[in-house]
């Protein structure tokens, strides 16, 4: 399995802190680890990228400083386009759209770096981004911008591969309260429209488990599409069953937080009701039925009763990938170490070691599940 941890946890904003991170984090967990190489889903902000793009030199020293460290990045994460640690984040993170051009110039200065950070063992690239954008405004006029910005993309991704024999695809990341929110929304407006060979879906497995869709059928979907997963994205959602009891309401509230959005799905006798934030939903949604909150949990993790996370639903996906062929690359996505309730996660030391379990365990619960024989709609459990 091509795994890797999503950098994106790191406060990084330029090639300095870049560096830096490295050794304070990436580093440790590899030792910590002990493996000879790690597998990294680098996040570079705007400003680094576009210095990257432009200095051919300066890729190449990024290159030899993950070579001495034993790092490897195979797929890089251009949804934030920056301020991706500001004290409040909120709906900043999907901007700008794919209606701006400099979503366009963003992610194609990420694939000019990809290309020259890729390894030699590598056969291709990914790059996730965001789904198009937040669902309002958008008009008709919004999407035929950005689908004609995906389609440069698709030139430039075209012309690349023919260059270097490494392809890369785009990844195209549903997400809860966004133009694609579902993978049924992401299949309905991709597929026919992009090219596959270039452009793909990230199955971010807690958006999906927020949305309750049945991670089989979503695989099983996209294929008939005729698109592609080429990136997952293996994180886990909050849940809760009861979340309208006093002790739901208590265990919810700790994870109420400014910083990030925290979109949650309530299934109600069949129909999946929306709210755009915790603090919202608390007021908004009847919570009498099951309640998913977009929140990334760390994968090995247990939270205290009533919550749970959703780590079934991640387990599923890959098993219905895994039964299709070799599995896309896996990326750990807990971005959220910083905003969890309690001190877990928020120093050095601690936020290496979480890192490292959700690695280990990722590589023990879904690297198993690549070679179990499975059948898309199952929904079977390991």
């Amino acid at each position: 399995m091509d795994l890797s941890y999503c950098t994106n946890v790191h406060p990084a904003e330029d090639l300095r802190g870049v560096l830096a991170q490295l050794d304070r984090f990436a580093l440790p967990v590899r030792r910590l680890l002990g493996t000879d190489h790690l597998g990294l889903g680098l996040w570079l902000s705007a400003d680094v990228a576009g210095g990257l793009a432009g200095d051919p030199a300066s890729r190449r020293r990024l290159r030899a400083e993950l070579d001495a460290r034993g790092l490897e990045v195979r797929t890089l994460n251009a949804f934030p386009y920056g301020g991706f640690h500001d004290a409040v984040v909120k709906h900043s993170v999907y901007r700008p759209r794919w209606t701006d051009p400099e979503r366009l110039r963003y992610t194609t200065d990420c694939a000019t770096v990809l290309a020259d950070l890729l390894p030699d063992t590598a056969v291709d690239g990914t790059i996730s981004t965001l789904p198009l954008g937040w669902r309002t405004p958008w008009t008709s006029a919004d999407d035929a911008a950005a689908f004609a910005a995906l389609d440069e993309l698709t030139r430039v991704l075209r012309a690349q591969a023919a260059w270097t024999g490494k392809p890369i695809a785009l990844a195209v990341e549903p997400e809860p309260g966004c133009v694609l929110d579902t993978v049924h929304d992401a299949v309905t407006r991709l597929a026919g429209r992009v090219d596959p060979d270039h452009i793909g879906i990230c199955l971010d497995t807690c958006h999906l488990a927020v949305s309750f869709a049945d991670p089989a059928a979503a695989v099983a979907e996209i294929a008939a599409a005729g698109l592609r997963v080429v990136k997952v994205q293996a994180s886990a959602a909050l849940e809760v069953t009861r979340p309208g009891t006093p002790e739901g309401r208590r265990a919810l509230a700790a994870f109420t937080e400014p910083r990030y959005l925290h979109q949650v799905r309530e299934l109600s006798g069949g129909v999946v009701l929306a709210s755009d934030d915790l603090p919202q939903a608390r007021r908004e949604l009847p919570g009498r039925d099951p309640w998913r909150v977009h929140f990334h949990v760390p994968l090995h993790a247990r939270p205290a009763a009533p919550l749970s996370a959703t780590t079934d639903v991640l387990r599923e996906a890959v098993r219905a990938l895994a039964a299709t062929g070799p599995l896309p690359h896996v990326e750990v996505e807990t971005y959220t170490w910083s905003v969890l309730p309690g001190a877990v996660g928020q120093d050095d030391t601690g936020l290496v070691r979480g890192i490292a379990a959700e690695l280990r365990w990722a590589r023990e619960h879904l690297g198993a599940l690549e070679t179990v024989p499975s059948t898309a709609g199952e929904g079977a459990r390991p």
